[in-house]
C-alpha cells in the first residue's frame, strides 16, 4: 500500500488489505511488476498465434462442447466478444454493489500474475471501473461453479465492451452512457481475453470474502453477547476454566473460554454465590459450540486466502516454458465445500444464541417471565424470540449442502460442477441472518441484565451495554418492537469496542 493506493501485484492479497480497501474506499493500481508480467504473457501469446497452426482450446476453438470447432485467425477477437455476450444469462436478484466491486478487484488480481494472456488495457479498465465507482449489474443466479462463474463474470465484463448496465453514482445507466461520460472506448478483446475474464471463481470468491469479513466480527460479537446473556442468566463461570479446555485441546474452544473469562472479569454477578449447580447447554457448552465454529471459519479463511491469490482461468499460459495448458483451475469445489462449512458454522452460532434468548424468557433465576415487570398485561419479549426461531429455522434450510450436487452441462463435456455459486449466495444469507439473531439476543440480554441492578457486570460489558442503551432503551411496557430490533441490528454494524484480550478469530 503506497500513498493510500493498493498496488495489485503477485504479492499475497490478504483479508486485512481487502477490508481496508473497501472500508476506506481506497484506490487500486497495477504494480510495475504485474504490468511487465501481463505484457510478457500477451506478447508471448500474440507471437505464438502468428505461427501456430494446431487447435488451442478457447483461443482458436469454440468453447465447452464446441471445443472441436476451429476458428480462423481473423475471427479470434470476435470469438471472445461473442463469448462475453452469449454467456451473460444471469437472472434473479442483483448482486450487492460491495460484492461486485470486490469481483472487479479479485479479477484484476487473478489476471496480474501473467498467466492469462490478457492485454494490459483490459486489466486497467477493470481498475478504472473500481476506482471510479462503476458497478456492473450482475445477477445472483446462473453460475454452476465450473467452468468458473461464467454467467456472473460475463455480466461483470459486458460493460467493458459497451454492453449491459452499470450503477454509477447510485443510478442505473446503460454501459454505453457510462463509457461516454468517462471518454472511454469499448474494449476490443483479443484472442483468449473473453475466456480469461469469464473463466474464474471471482463471484464465489467475492461472496466468500465478504461473508468472512462479516463473520470475523460476528464471531467476536457472539462471544460478547453470549457473555452478557450468561451474566444476565446468573450463569456459572466454572465451565470456562482453562484446564477443562486444555485437556480437550481444540484451539477455538480454548480461545472462547479464555475470552469469556476475560470479558466477565470483575463482574459482581458472575462471582456471586449460585444456588444452581449447572447451567443449560446453551450456556455451559458455549466454548465447545462457539469454538467449533471458530475452527471451521479458520479453515474456510485458509481456503479463500489461497483462492484470492490464484490464477483460475483456462487455458493457462506459461511463457517461460512455452506451454499453454487446458486444465481445470476454474472448478469451484474447494470453495463450495468451504462455503457449505461456513454456512453451517454461522448457523450454529445463531442456533445456540436463540436458545440462550429462549432461556432468558422462562421466568427463572429471579428474572420475570418474558422480561417485563407485568407479564400477562404485557407480552414483553415473547415474540422477538419467535422471530429469532424463525430465522434459525430458515438457516437450517439454507444449510443443505450445495457442494454435493452436480448437473451435467455442455453436452456432457462439463459433467461435474461444484455448485459453489449457490453455496456462496446461501452462505451469505446465513451470515446476514446470524447478525439478526445476535441482535435479538442482545435486545433480550440487555433487558435481563437491567433486572439485575444494582449488581453490575464487568467493566467491559457495562460499557458495551451503556453504548447500546443510548440507542435502544429499557422496555418498561409493551411497545412496537420491530424498530428496536432494527436499531439493534444497526448497532452491531457500527459499535466500536476493543476486546480486552485482543483475540481476532480468523484474521
Amino acid at each position: 500500500m503506497e500513498n493510500g493506493i493498493h498496488n495489485i501485484s503477485p504479492e499475497k492479497l490478504n483479508f486485512k488489505a481487502i477490508f481496508d480497501i473497501l472500508k476506506e474506499d481506497k484506490k487500486i493500481a497495477i504494480s510495475a511488476e504485474s504490468e511487465e508480467l501481463i505484457k510478457k504473457c500477451r506478447n508471448y501469446l500474440d507471437n505464438k498465434m502468428k505461427t501456430h497452426e494446431g487447435p488451442i482450446y478457447g483461443i482458436n476453438t469454440g468453447f465447452g462442447a464446441l471445443y472441436n470447432k476451429t476458428i480462423s485467425k481473423e475471427d479470434l477477437g470476435k470469438l471472445q466478444k461473442n463469448l462475453v455476450m452469449s454467456h451473460a444469462c444471469g437472472t434473479g436478484d442483483e448482486v450487492p454493489a460491495e460484492i461486485v466491486k470486490l469481483m472487479l478487484l479479485l479479477k484484476a488480481q487473478s489476471l496480474s500474475f501473467g498467466h492469462s494472456g490478457v492485454q494490459l488495457s483490459t486489466v486497467q479498465r477493470l481498475v478504472d471501473f473500481f476506482n471510479n465507482g462503476v458497478i456492473p449489474i450482475v445477477y445472483q443466479q446462473g453460475s454452476l461453479g465450473a467452468s468458473g462463474d461464467l454467467s456472473p463474470l460475463a455480466h461483470m465484463s459486458l460493460p467493458l465492451i459497451g454492453y449491459g448496465e452499470v450503477y454509477l453514482e447510485g443510478k442505473k445507466i446503460p454501459s454505453s452512457e457510462m463509457l461516454k461520460k468517462f471518454g472511454w472506448k469499448p474494449l476490443k478483446l483479443q484472442s483468449k481475453e473473453g475466456l480469461a475474464l469469464l473463466n474464474g471463481t471471482q463471484f464465489m470468491s467475492a461472496y466468500g470474502v465478504i461473508s468472512l469479513l462479516k463473520i470475523f466480527r460476528l464471531s467476536e460479537l457472539a462471544d460478547i453477547i453470549g457473555a452478557i446473556s450468561l451474566d444476565a442468566f446468573d450463569g456459572r463461570i466454572e465451565p470456562f476454566m482453562d484446564r477443562l479446555h486444555q485437556i480437550r485441546n481444540h484451539k477455538g474452544q480454548i480461545q472462547t473460554a479464555e475470552r469469556f473469562r476475560i470479558l466477565l472479569d470483575g463482574s459482581e454477578l458472575i462471582s456471586r454465590h449460585k444456588e444452581h449447580v449447572q447451567d443449560p447447554y446453551s450456556f455451559r457448552c458455549i466454548p465447545q459450540v462457539h469454538g467449533a465454529s471458530k475452527d471451521s471459519i479458520n479453515y474456510v479463511a485458509s481456503v479463500f486466502s489461497s483462492e484470492i491469490n490464484a490464477v483460475t482461468d483456462n487455458p493457462t499460459i506459461f511463457p517461460d516454458e512455452d506451454i499453454i495448458v487446458s486444465g481445470g483451475n476454474f472448478h469451484g469445489q474447494p470453495l463450495a465445500l468451504a462455503l457449505d462449512n461456513l454456512a453451517i458454522a454461522a448457523a450454529e452460532w445463531g442456533s445456540i444464541a436463540e436458545r440462550r434468548t429462549f432461556q432468558l424468557l422462562n421466568g427463572k433465576r429471579g428474572l420475570p417471565a418474558f422480561l417485563v415487570a407485568n407479564p400477562g398485561l404485557d407480552s414483553g419479549f415473547m415474540i422477538p424470540q419467535y422471530t429469532a426461531a424463525s430465522i434459525v429455522s430458515q438457516n437450517k434450510q439454507l444449510c443443505t449442502p450445495a457442494s454435493v450436487d452436480t448437473i451435467e452441462s455442455s453436452q456432457g463435456q462439463e459433467d461435474h460442477v461444484s455448485m459453489g455459486a449457490n453455496a456462496a449466495t446461501k452462505a451469505f444469507r446465513v451470515v446476514e441472518n446470524l447478525q439478526r439473531i445476535l441482535a435479538i439476543e442482545l435486545f433480550n440480554a440487555a433487558q435481563a441484565l437491567d433486572f439485575r441492578k444494582p449488581l453490575k457486570s464487568s467493566e467491559f460489558i457495562e460499557d458495551f451495554i451503556g453504548k447500546y442503551r443510548t440507542e435502544v432503551p429499557f422496555v418498561e411496557n409493551d411497545k412496537v418492537m420491530y424498530d428496536e430490533i432494527k436499531k439493534s441490528i444497526e448497532f452491531l454494524n457500527h459499535v466500536d469496542y476493543e476486546l480486552p484480550d485482543a483475540l481476532m478469530a480468523g484474521i
